[in-house]
């Protein structure tokens, strides 16, 4: 299992740009720890955020697809690819089934691996947006294996966030830990991970698998 935002692409800064300027714009201030609050949460966890936290005017919907917008835009002039993603995915996908289980909308996921022409490895893509409860809680990554077809406490996952790491352990899966380097993540969230790992490229087969 991938996570998407700081696995495959270093967009968590770029994230925090779109909802930065929409707040400010809003003439509202962004709090210090707005950012950390959002990881994780399900578009409409975070649509609710800067709406009523926050906020934003216009309802949480039209609030999300403003912030959509900006980030796909984004994407298509210039994708935030990490170095050594790509070639982490081409080195598992013969070995096991590859799922993508995110807290980005589901159009931004699809866009990001059109882009980075590796949509082709993964047999499932699960956005939170799907889900009733966005990371911490498990149910992305449970229903990603449930589409998979393989059971939860025979997969493993790659994370860079306190939230992501929970979520993943949470399900029951085996976590390799990518700390996220411009928002790592907590010192009792990495302590569940199994393996941590500087760089994705580091996440080789052996590591990810266990064997």
């Amino acid at each position: 299992m991938f996570d998407m935002d700081g696995v495959i692409v270093d967009s968590e800064e770029r994230w925090e740009d779109v909802r930065r300027r929409l707040v400010i714009d809003s003439g509202r201030p962004y709090p210090d720890g707005a950012t950390r609050a959002m990881q994780g949460m399900n578009p409409a966890e975070w649509e609710t955020y800067l709406s009523d936290d926050l906020g934003v005017p216009g309802s949480p919907r039209e609030i999300g697809r403003r912030v959509v917008t900006a980030m796909a835009a984004s994407y298509r002039e210039d994708l935030p690819l990490i170095d050594g993603a790509v070639d982490t995915i081409r080195a598992l996908a013969p070995r096991v089934p590859l799922a993508v289980a995110s807290s980005s909308n589901r159009e931004l996921i699809e866009l990001a691996l059109d882009l980075a022409g590796v949509r082709d490895a993964f047999g499932a893509v699960v956005s939170s947006e799907e889900v009733e409860r966005g990371k911490p809680a498990p149910d992305v990554y449970l229903t990603a294996a449930g589409r998979l077809g393989v059971a939860a406490q025979r997969c493993a996952a790659i994370e860079d966030s306190s939230n992501g790491i929970r979520s993943a352990h949470a399900a029951g899966m085996r976590v390799v830990a990518v700390p996220n380097r411009a928002f790592p993540p907590e010192e009792d969230a990495l302590a569940l991970a199994d393996a941590v790992v500087d760089t994705i490229g580091a996440a080789t087969p052996q590591v990810v698998l266990g064997r």
